[in-house]
C-alpha cells in the first residue's frame, strides 16, 4: 500500500516539473468580490486589453478611474506569477485576455424624505487577467484581427467647384440696379431738463 502511494506521489512530482517546465499560453491573476462596479471596471480593462505590459502599467498609472489601482494589482499579480512559477520575463509580455465579471450585490439603505428608505446597490466584481509571451504569433494575432475588420478605402469623391466662384458667377448674372437704399438715421436724443440748466 505505501508503495503505491509513493508512485502517485512521484508521478504528480515529475508532473507537476514538466508542467513548471513548458510554460502554458496564458498565465493567469484574479481578484474576486473587488468593491468596484463592473462597468467601471471593464472601461479599464478595455484600455489595456491587447497591449505590452510596460505600456499597460503605464496607462494605469495615468488613469484616473479609482478601479485602476485595482486592475493594476490584478496585473501585477499575473506578471509575478510568470515570473514566479514559469521563469518568464514580466515586460516581454502581453495582456491577452482582460475581462470583468459581476459579483455579488451588497444591498444597504438611506433614508429619504416622509420617512421612506431608497435602496443602496453597492456592486462588487471579479477581475481577470492572463498574458501571454510575446513571440511572432500571439503579438501579430489581435493586430492581424483589427487590420481584417477595417473597411477597405473609399475610392475619393469627385472635387466640388468652390463657392465663392458660383456666388461670382450668380452676381454677374443678376442687372446691377443704380437705385440705393436710404441710409438709416438714428433719431437725436432729446435735452433733459436737468442737461438744460448745466449749460
Amino acid at each position: 500500500m505505501a508503495a503505491i502511494d509513493t508512485q502517485r506521489r512521484d508521478a504528480a512530482e515529475t508532473q507537476r516539473r514538466e508542467a513548471l517546465e513548458t510554460p502554458p499560453r496564458e498565465v493567469r491573476a484574479q481578484a474576486k468580490y473587488v468593491r468596484a462596479a463592473p462597468r467601471k471596471a471593464q472601461l479599464v480593462t478595455a484600455e489595456i486589453r491587447g497591449r505590452r505590459v510596460p505600456e499597460a502599467r503605464t496607462i494605469l498609472a495615468f488613469m484616473t478611474r479609482d478601479a485602476a489601482r485595482d486592475v493594476e494589482k490584478v496585473l501585477a499579480s499575473a506578471v509575478a506569477n510568470a515570473e514566479q512559477n514559469y521563469g518568464l520575463v514580466g515586460d516581454d509580455l502581453y495582456v491577452s485576455s482582460a475581462y470583468v465579471g459581476a459579483g455579488p450585490v451588497l444591498k444597504r439603505w438611506r433614508a429619504r424624505a416622509r420617512g421612506r428608505v431608497a435602496r443602496v446597490r453597492k456592486r462588487t466584481c471579479h477581475i481577470a487577467i492572463g498574458l501571454s509571451p510575446t513571440d511572432g504569433a500571439a503579438v501579430s494575432a489581435p493586430r492581424a484581427s483589427a487590420a481584417a475588420e477595417a473597411p477597405a478605402p473609399e475610392e475619393p469623391k469627385p472635387r466640388r467647384a468652390p463657392r465663392r466662384k458660383a456666388a461670382a458667377e450668380a452676381e454677374a448674372a443678376e442687372p446691377e440696379t443704380t437705385e440705393e437704399k436710404p441710409k438709416r438715421r438714428t433719431p437725436r436724443r432729446k435735452k433733459t431738463e436737468t442737461e438744460g440748466d448745466s449749460s
